[in-house]
């Protein structure tokens, strides 16, 4: 686990906008100036920051970590950390697990990155969600339910999401899957020690909860077919979920120990693989690599293996490894080999530095060639050489080095390069690149009411396969309203509404009917207010970097084991932050986009034109307003406004 970073590494920021050399004028369109003053004066543009931008769920990160530290208010009568969970679950219903397993895209768009560290966003979510499991929170069921009928196939993060936003609008959900629980990778693919079931079976009862039906252990297109499905609903999801493995694409890979990564997990997670063999090669260099061999190191392996015990056999679903529990269980040796060096992998670097730790041994820039067998088929060894893998044009290109093949003896191989939707009874819907082909409302293409999600769109990540369900969603409930299909936003975000924040206060808002501007006669709003969330990330270079100390972030304890202490060990590594944790992450939260009432503009305005909005009628961005008579454009408050919420216009 990396350490915070050390005074010599800091480099502190200026507390200035500009820095001494700057020479270069800003755009022409920028200055406008008269003398001391120019025809620009203060308006209020509500940006959409880039962990939200970032995010493939579309949460509003920033408005949930602004609850977490105190500065937007929840109504009357609400925790604020029940207030704080529901403005999340508004974009996803599985705070809690992906809280734990996604590696966070979010923390790498972080502007905070250009202070000192990102936000640790991922920890704050995490924390919600245990909040929300232990006070057994629920979504309120919706008010009034419109008759339509709606079908989700497959009950893995892009069928759940769908579902859960589906039943919120009032439709009647049932979810299909040919499994015997719901929960797809998250079940069946990521291992209990990462996803404990618990939290898993908890978050997904409260979706079950708004009144989705199941029907479990029903494949479509083999128990029942998807034109039967069609004429009983009147709309169809396809979340079907990339399950099948890739198996190596080398000469002797169909040995009967060299497996596929979603094989393994899933022997696993069913409870049927209790011991590997002594040595384990794993190919790959994902999360999904990971996984499989922090698995295999928990189970190691045992002495006695009769026939009947080999893990290919459990993996197959043959039998279950009693033997197992019968002799001495010993430590494997793991190793995971990768066409890219360790600092490429696209693992998540914290699950690297976990599995370095416990002993698995990761070789980076080794390409598989053979997998060599013995006189019963079994493989003994896979066969590398040493690779140069980058990507051309969005290609993978693999180089290999002559003369530095060498082999890696392995009682069990397994292929983590991949997965693939299995297209069984579904053949006509694939485009040939085993995926379906959509529009940007995840519509099939020339098959109104039929969309999709998840992995069948492409595999990705969780968070990726729930803001395609929330999207597919969306563009199914106006198809069963029968109105045409929506164009889509740029930026797919659950933004911050001020109408929400006003209504709550018992204020009059005027003009919803339109995108809620403001001008300087206006009280349904603010000054000159324009909310551009749905298409304007906004970048560090407009922020006021210098406002901000440099602040350690808040680390979740991870437990890290040693290769003795992970044989065996299927209990959970991350410990939830405390409160008062949460608390001082969200803190570090800059706001970007989003005014967090610091006073900079009040306190350095010159003509006292910025002022603050008398309490009896203000709110969480409606905090300050101008007094255009007194304004004479200097620009000041844009400087100082550390989240670039305050820009320069013209008005009305």
């Amino acid at each position: 686990m990396s350490s915070a970073p050390s005074s010599a590494d800091v480099k502190p920021l200026t507390f200035r906008r500009y820095k001494d050399g700057d020479a270069k004028p800003l755009a022409w369109q920028q200055e406008i100036f008269d003398a001391d003053h120019s025809h620009k004066c203060p308006t209020y543009i509500q940006s959409t920051p880039p962990c939200q931008g970032s995010c493939p769920s579309g949460e509003d990160i920033r408005g949930y970590l602004n609850i977490v530290r105190g500065i937007e208010k929840p109504p009357a009568g609400v925790p604020w950390q029940e207030y704080a969970w529901r403005r999340l679950t508004e974009a996803n219903p599985l705070p809690s697990v992906m809280g734990r397993v996604c590696p966070a895209p979010c923390e790498s768009g972080c502007n905070r990155n250009q202070v000192e560290d990102f936000v640790g966003i991922n920890s704050v979510e995490h924390f919600l969600g245990e909040y929300a499991i232990e006070k057994k929170l629920a979504f309120p069921k919706p008010e009034t339910r419109t008759g339509k009928k709606v079908a989700v196939i497959g009950g893995g993060p892009a069928g759940l999401s769908a579902a859960y936003q589906l039943a919120r609008k009032g439709h009647m959900v049932t979810i299909f899957d040919e499994r015997a629980e719901l929960g797809g990778m998250m079940r069946y693919g990521i291992p209990g020690f990462r996803t404990p079931r618990a939290v898993l079976d908890a978050e997904i009862a409260r979706i079950v909860d708004l009144g989705v039906a199941t029907r479990m252990n029903c494949r479509i297109g083999t128990d029942v077919t998807l034109e039967q499905i069609k004429s009983e609903f009147d709309a169809v999801f396809l979340g079907l979920g990339a399950q099948s493995g890739r198996p190596l694409p080398v000469p002797g890979a169909e040995a009967p120990n060299c497996v596929t990564a979603t094989a393994f997990l899933k022997a696993f997670n069913d409870g049927r693989m209790l011991h590997v063999g002594k040595r384990v090669v794993v190919v790959g260099g994902g999360d999904t690599s990971i996984d499989v061999a922090t698995v295999a190191r928990r189970l190691g392996h045992i002495d006695q293996v009769h026939e009947s015990d080999r893990p290919e056999h459990a993996i197959a679903g043959y039998a279950a490894h009693d033997a197992a529990l019968l002799s001495a269980r010993q430590g494997a040796e793991v190793t995971l080999t990768s066409v890219f060096g360790i600092d490429k992998m696209q693992a998540n670097k914290h699950e690297i530095e976990q599995a370095l730790a416990e002993g698995i041994a990761i070789r980076g820039g080794l390409a598989p060639l053979a997998v060599l067998r013995d006189g019963s088929g079994r493989a003994t060894a896979l066969r590398v050489v040493r690779c140069e893998a980058r990507f051309v044009g969005g290609r993978l290109e693999i180089k290999q080095v002559a003369g530095t093949e060498e082999d890696i003896a392995a009682d069990l191989i397994v292929s983590a390069i991949g997965q693939a939707v299995d297209f069984s009874g579904l053949e006509a819907l694939n485009n040939g690149k085993g995926a379906i082909n959509s529009d940007k409302n995840y519509q099939v293409q020339g098959q109104p009411g039929l969309f999709v999600g998840g992995d069948v769109v492409r595999p990705h990540l969780l968070t990726t396969a729930i803001g395609h369900g929330a999207i597919a969603a969306d563009g199914i409930d106006r198809h069963l309203r029968g109105e045409p299909p929506d164009k889509r936003p740029k930026i797919d975000v659950h933004s911050f509404d001020l109408t929400r924040k006003m209504v709550e206060k018992g204020l009059k808002v005027t003009r919803i009917e339109q995108p809620l501007w403001g001008t300087d006669a206006s009280p349904g709003a603010i000054h000159n207010y324009d909310n551009r969330s749905d298409r304007y990330v906004i970048p560090h270079t407009e922020l006021f970097l210098g406002h901000f100390n440099h602040t350690p972030r808040n680390r979740r304890k991870v437990v890290t084991l040693t290769a003795e202490q992970a044989l065996n060990n299927f209990e959970e590594r991350l410990v939830p932050l405390l409160e008062a944790q949460a608390q001082a992450e969200a803190k570090r939260c800059m706001s970007c986009g989003q005014c967090f009432e610091c006073d900079n503009c009040v306190v350095y305005c010159p003509q006292t034109a910025v002022f603050k909005v008398p309490k009896a009628k203000s709110t969480m961005g409606r905090y300050v307003d101008t007094d255009y008579t007194k304004c004479i454009g200097c620009h000041i408050c844009k400087d100082v406004c550390p989240t670039g919420y305050i820009q320069m216009g013209l008005g009305e």
